[in-house]
């Protein structure tokens, strides 16, 4: 069996200038024998310098970061540039399309099957070719996510701790420059699928990011979106300018946290409709009540309480009403001292 990725493409990644095309990827279904997904990609490239990935859409149903990339793509020319961008806007596209966190073609999360195979189902493939091919040409990434249709987060940029020590200082310094409202480095609690070890494996910085979401967009969170990107630049010297800091934005410094383990989670202890106490920012003690499940088929059974499992800031909650037993409800952060 090949390991040559089937994806194609008409972008020439060592072609100075700009360049607006689409990755191929191969589909054979009931209405197209011999169809294609095709996923948008922009290229800029000018002379030699370091190469940086923006990626977005790795979800379907997180639209932040695919409004910002695509905004800074049709802004951004060769004459800005020194080295090359690679801009992948929605790179779950078939998710996109549906407004779903999985791809509907194969059930797939894009973010849980890296590596890839290019032998695979189509979201397989798509992982193969960025893993094979656009992170080896890669000195960094910055992969703009967001809490998509059951989550909203304060917006933060994050790290995750490396075994590499460079690496990971190098990396806490393009976390810093990014200017969200939080700047997280956490430890990775379950990375199996995900594109950040394989980054870590490159030796390619990579930063992630979760800007609002809620299902919804809205023009502070793009505008958070924006500004790290091009911060990001910046700081690789792909682009010219100074780093914005949020102080000049008439903002609060970016605030450095952290969490380290599941008890950062609160999930739901039963079914029902959520009622949160809290918003986003509050602070929290561990058995703290934040909420309660209230139980809709019943008249006078009491609500379940639901506890804060750590101390620290509430830095998400789950925007739809109805949940699940086991659905997370909030993430807790604690303030960490600069590494």
């Amino acid at each position: 069996m090949t390991n040559i990725s089937s994806v194609t493409t008409s972008i020439d990644y060592e072609k100075d200038g700009k360049q607006v095309s689409y990755l191929g990827v191969p589909i054979s279904t009931n209405e197209s024998a011999y169809g294609t997904i095709t996923l948008p990609i922009i290229v800029i490239k000018n002379g030699s310098g370091p190469t940086v990935l923006l990626s977005g859409g790795i979800h379907g149903d997180e639209y932040e970061g695919q409004v910002a990339i695509r905004n800074l793509a049709q802004k951004l020319n060769p004459s800005d540039v020194q080295g090359r961008i690679i801009f992948t806007p929605s790179l779950n596209l078939p998710a996109a399309l549906a407004g779903t966190r999985c791809s509907p073609m194969d059930g797939l999360n894009l973010n849980r099957v890296f590596p890839g195979d290019p032998n695979g189902s189509i979201t397989v493939k798509i992982a193969h070719y960025i893993s094979s091919v656009l992170l080896p040409l890669c000195d960094a990434q910055l992969d703009l996510h967001s809490g998509g249709t059951t989550l909203d987060f304060i917006p933060f940029v994050q790290m995750i701790r490396m075994q590499n020590k460079s690496l990971h200082d190098r990396s806490f310094e393009a976390l810093k420059v990014c200017g969200a409202p939080v700047s997280l480095v956490t430890t990775e609690l379950d990375s199996t699928g995900n594109i950040a070890p394989v980054c870590e494996e490159l030796g390619i910085v990579y930063i992630g990011s979760e800007m609002g979401g809620a299902g919804s967009v809205s023009k502070t969170n793009v505008g958070y979106a924006e500004t790290a990107a091009l911060n990001f630049l910046r700081h690789f010297r792909v682009i010219d300018g100074p780093i914005v800091t949020p102080e000049e934005q008439g903002r609060a410094a970016s605030r450095l946290m952290t969490f380290t383990d599941v008890s950062s989670y609160v999930m739901a202890p039963d079914g029902g409709l959520f009622e949160p106490f809290f918003e986003m920012g509050d602070d929290c003690r561990s058995g703290q009540s934040i909420g309660q499940v209230h139980y809709l088929e019943h008249g006078q059974k009491a609500p379940w309480e639901v506890e804060a499992t750590s101390d620290g800031v509430l830095l998400s909650k789950r925007p739809p009403g109805m949940v699940k037993r086991g659905d997370n409800v909030a993430i807790i952060a604690q303030d960490l001292q600069e590494e």
